[in-house]
């Protein structure tokens, strides 16, 4: 996909704040640090769509990316962010909670994981809840380019088995080689194309 004019829409904390219309929205979710705002940034080709930081958990709010009036990238809050604290872990917890129950547009859920560790609690939590809720998703193993290639595979293979997937999309993907945009927007155009 040629994107040409991804721009940032709004930062919502509840329904009456989402974007209006019926555009297609696909969100990110995922820990603090995972990359998703890199991500974005990766896959519209812009270097500062989304702000990246070196500090975990700088993503307090649900944020809307609109990308040539096709689709939204949605970026939920990260969680599993230690330092933030118990009161504001709950009050987050209840806006993604009530976005990913309230939201009529979401069409497709991406769960980014560390590829170079194993899913923690709380990326099994997340797994959980999506299928739980029926919600089409795709897993994709961020941070590739922090391993070596010739293990990217095994890599993928172990956390699919150890998250106990047997028929959704599980992908690589790094911001860094880039290498792997293409499957990503493969999978990406199936639910914004329906």
């Amino acid at each position: 996909m040629i994107v040409k004019n991804p721009k940032f829409e709004i930062s919502a904390v509840n329904k009456s704040q989402y974007p209006k219309g019926d555009i297609p929205e696909i969100v990110l979710v995922g820990k603090s640090n995972v990359g998703k705002s890199s991500f974005i940034n990766t896959m519209t080709n812009r270097k500062s769509l989304a702000r990246t930081s070196n500090v975990p958990g700088k993503t307090r709010q649900i944020n809307f990316y609109n990308v040539d009036d096709k689709f939204y990238f949605v970026d939920l809050p990260g969680y599993g962010y230690s330092k933030m604290s118990k009161k504001e872990q709950i009050i987050s917890g209840e806006y993604i909670e009530k976005y990913l129950q309230e939201g009529k547009n979401i069409s497709l859920i991406i769960l980014l994981l560390d590829i170079r560790h194993k899913p923690t609690a709380d990326d099994f939590l997340m797994y959980e809840y999506i299928l739980k809720n029926n919600l089409p998703f795709i897993v994709l193993t961020n941070k590739a380019d922090k391993i070596a290639i010739t293990k990217v595979d095994d890599e993928v293979k172990r956390i699919k088995e150890t998250l106990g997937i047997s028929y959704s999309i599980i992908l690589p993907f790094s911001s860094e080689r880039k290498i792997y945009v293409q499957k990503v927007w493969e999978e990406i155009e199936k639910f914004i194309n329906e």
